[in-house]
């Protein structure tokens, strides 16, 4: 499969998957979305490869999640919201290999739910991470908010939600959300180091780790495959069609006018 939206590479065992939308804050379509489920499939089944990196290209983002300006309430009519998102963050978890997220920039929205989903994350100082769903009509009623509390505990997950706000490299560690964060020229330096490490390990050991760690919160998937259900419904709605055209005319969103 040839890629449009992505980059693929392959430095020392290491498969490199880079969203390759810089112009859009690497936000991610359908047909990007589609790309990634591709290329961690390729990644997964080669034997030669023993870690993958997931990053966004340029210095500006990592990924900001669902492309705004694609969503007419249901993206481009891929997957059950629109977009395959399930079926990619499944194959994250799910692929018997360490999943690095690289970080250089945002890490907003769906982008965020991708980072914590990855194995670990290493960030750049210049990283900022946070959620945009209850701002713009939208919200991942599964790995990204269950999976999320496991992470950083459920004070801070609720907080992340609910509010909104945005958070810096240095405090996404130290509520565990990030495993290091490094200078920003050193960033590549850093995951290729971890790589390394990595590829002198089991691969087997790894992939057994990895899905015993999975099996622990397995029951997430059971409440993302019907939070995502509820989803289309709630897309379906003036509520939530209200924030993605605020977003788009630039304006605050009037959400409660829909509320009956």
């Amino acid at each position: 499969m040839s890629y449009e939206d992505i980059l693929y590479e392959v430095k020392d065992g290491a498969a490199w998957i880079t969203i390759n939308r810089p112009e859009k804050y690497n936000a991610f379509r359908g047909q990007t979305v589609e790309e990634l489920i591709s290329a961690f499939n390729k990644a997964a089944w080669d034997n030669e490869i023993g870690v993958v990196v997931l990053t966004g290209a340029g210095d500006k983002a990592f990924c900001t999640g669902g492309d705004q300006s694609a969503h007419d309430g249901q993206y481009d009519g891929r997957g059950t919201i629109g977009l395959p998102v399930e079926e990619l963050q499944s194959l994250i978890r799910d692929m018997a290999k360490p999943v690095i997220a690289r970080v250089q920039g945002f890490a907003i929205g769906g982008g965020n739910v991708l980072a914590s989903i990855c194995d670990m994350t290493i960030a750049s100082e210049n990283a900022q991470f946070g959620q945009v769903g209850p701002k713009v009509g939208s919200v991942d009623p599964g790995f990204g908010t269950a999976y999320l509390a496991r992470i950083v505990g459920e004070k801070k997950a609720r907080e992340i939600w609910y509010m909104c706000r945005r958070y810096k490299a240095d405090e996404a560690e130290r509520m565990g959300l990030v495993n290091r964060v490094v200078a920003h020229d050193q960033l590549d330096q850093e995951v290729e180091a971890w790589c390394a490490e990595i590829m002198e390990k089991s691969p087997t050991a790894l992939a057994i780790a990895k899905r015993s760690f999975n099996m622990d919160s397995e029951n997430i998937r059971g409440i993302s495959s019907m939070g995502m259900q509820a989803l289309k419904l709630y897309y379906d709605t003036e509520e939530s069609r209200e924030g993605v055209k605020a977003f788009n005319e630039k304006r605050k969103p009037e959400f409660r006018k829909y509320v009956k």
